[in-house]
């Protein structure tokens, strides 16, 4: 089999595994199926490496490229909205930045795994590289659509139709990577259970903002609590609120008032004057700030006349 049908081949397999293992565990990928991989004609072909830029023996031209979570590289979303890949070290010319720069040229695609927390990675592929800055020592990554790109090979679409695309998928995927850190830092920093209730089914928990903020930069865990989908909602809709000085809830005046069953009674009522687990470091600790601006929102909902 010729060495550009082979390379087209595993990629398409990749793509594949990265489907199957997404229906399994959704977008956010445990490391080690990553690390197993699959096979390709009786040899184990790995998803990431060691490295960042991370080439399989089987092929002769990166696969994946890997921000490890708190890794020594400092990659970023643009102005323009792609993302910035940093070379591997300070030698432009340096195999695995010279291999960038060949899938670059050759139009090929590869894999992008972003490291939300130790041994957990959010997927997205097919990722091109389109720009390459020397002065920098970065690459411009975009993403595209999660087509078969041998039906439709890159060199047929047009520039600027690839270009529109491309900046909008980023920007999807941008904004989901940045619910799923927050998400998952803020429920490991709570050790997975409602700061109210203490609930530790984890598919019932999410993670609040206490105040609402972009989808872009660094996601803050202290501006976070892990809430149960009821706190959560009662959280939003100013049905509680948390006091910044003692950390203790407050329930609205009209529902404390309310007669209703149990689930008010014990889900609601009795969270009144209880004081909210929080993390044990202090920089992942709620905001005193943030927790003052929401709980004044919440002063202002104190009383609410019944309909």
């Amino acid at each position: 089999m010729p060495l550009d049908l082979d390379d087209a081949a595993i990629r398409k397999l990749a793509f594949r595994k990265l489907a199957d293992l997404t229906l399994i565990h959704g977008d956010v990928l445990p490391f080690a199926p990553l690390k197993q991989g699959f096979h390709f004609q009786g040899i184990r072909v790995h998803l990431l490496g060691p490295q960042g830029i991370f080439k399989p023996r089987v092929l002769d031209l990166p696969l994946s490229i890997t921000t490890a979570p708190n890794g020594p590289y400092d990659d970023a979303f643009a102005d323009d909205g792609l993302l910035l890949y940093r070379y591997r070290g300070e030698d432009p010319d340096h195999r695995d930045n010279q291999g960038l720069r060949e899938l670059m040229r050759r139009r090929l695609p590869l894999i992008y795994l972003h490291g939300i927390t130790r041994g957990k990675y959010l997927a997205a592929w097919p990722v091109y590289i389109v720009h390459d800055n020397p002065a920098k020592l970065t690459f411009t990554v975009a993403v595209d659509e999660q087509h078969d790109f041998l039906a439709a090979p890159e060199a047929e679409i047009p520039d600027a139709v690839a270009d529109i695309r491309r900046r909008y998928i980023t920007q999807t995927v941008r904004a989901r990577l940045h619910q799923r850190t927050f998400r998952i830092r803020v429920l490991e920093a709570y050790r997975e259970q409602c700061a109210l209730c203490r609930l530790r089914h984890v598919e019932l928990l999410e993670a609040a903002h206490i105040i609402p903020d972009a989808s872009e930069g660094e996601p803050r865990v202290s501006n976070g609590l892990a809430l149960c989908t009821l706190h959560h909602a009662a959280f939003d809709r100013h049905i509680l609120g948390v006091r910044p000085d003692d950390l203790t809830v407050e329930i609205r005046l009209d529902i404390l008032d309310e007669i209703d069953g149990p689930m008010l009674k014990h889900g609601l009522q009795a969270m009144h004057g209880q004081r909210i687990e929080v993390p044990r470091r202090a920089e992942l600790k709620p905001d005193p700030l943030a927790l003052e601006a929401r709980y004044e929102q919440f002063r202002s909902h104190l009383y609410q006349p019944p309909r």
